[in-house]
């Protein structure tokens, strides 16, 4: 149980260390004021227009880093650091959140995916560690008895967010990709803009990256510890 903890606890700071280096990133490219004079919100509805997308709707949501794309009401979240800002930073995320709106409007394959196990997911993740430690405690690291099944479904459960957490690293990376290609195709941006708004986005898909090692790390620890004493 130790070895879990330093585990966990080393992932944990890892994700700390990117979460910081993301925020001050976000926050040295919101001084990089946007030549064009556009707002995140203006930025998100020209990328709607230029794809044909015209059931899609731009809203202010709030908090620090909230931004999000609602496939169910089909809504671009931008949070209110992102939506009324007129600089690099709000350009990246704007264009990445769209981003999802296109991958949705297109049916892109690992949104579809990632879609199918949303409800799957947010059921079982909450509770796979207690189930496979309560098959643990049942006896499962003896392999025998009915602890040793139940500590499996915990696993199985665990297994499903582990894969989810490796399926939204396309979804994300493509995202980032569709919306640096539109900025620079449409000249929205600068060099210098563009330059700040790939650096913004690739720190944020290294947070999603940490999260999916994160999710196989604990994976890999629990099996070990349920099939390890077996003969």
């Amino acid at each position: 149980m130790m070895t879990y903890y330093i585990l966990i606890g080393g992932i944990a700071l890892i994700s700390w260390l990117v979460s910081s280096r993301l925020k001050s990133k976000f926050k040295k490219y919101s001084k990089v004021h946007l030549r064009n004079g556009m707002s995140g919100a203006e930025i998100a509805q020209k990328m709607l227009d230029d794809h044909g997308i015209r059931d899609v709707k731009v809203i202010s949501t709030a908090g620090m880093l909230t931004d999000h794309y609602n496939p169910k009401n089909k809504t671009v979240n931008l949070s209110e650091g992102v939506y009324n800002q007129r600089n690099a930073s709000a350009a990246a995320v704007a264009a990445h959140e769209v981003g999802h709106a296109v991958q949705h409007a297109q049916a892109y394959e690992w949104l579809t995916m990632r879609s199918k196990l949303v409800p799957v997911v947010s059921v079982t993740s909450g509770m796979s560690t207690w189930v496979v430690f309560g098959g643990l405690v049942l006896g499962a690291a003896a392999g025998v008895g009915l602890g040793f099944y139940i500590a499996v479904a915990g696993l199985i459960m665990m297994g499903f967010a582990t894969l989810f957490s490796f399926i939204t690293l396309p979804v994300e990376y493509d995202a980032s990709n569709r919306a640096l290609a539109w900025l620079k195709q449409k000249n929205v941006v600068s060099q210098e803009e563009y330059a700040g708004a790939e650096d913004a986005l690739k720190w944020a898909a290294r947070t999603y990256l940490v999260a999916a090692l994160g999710a196989l790390a604990s994976l890999a620890y629990w099996a070990f510890q349920i099939f390890g004493g077996r003969d």
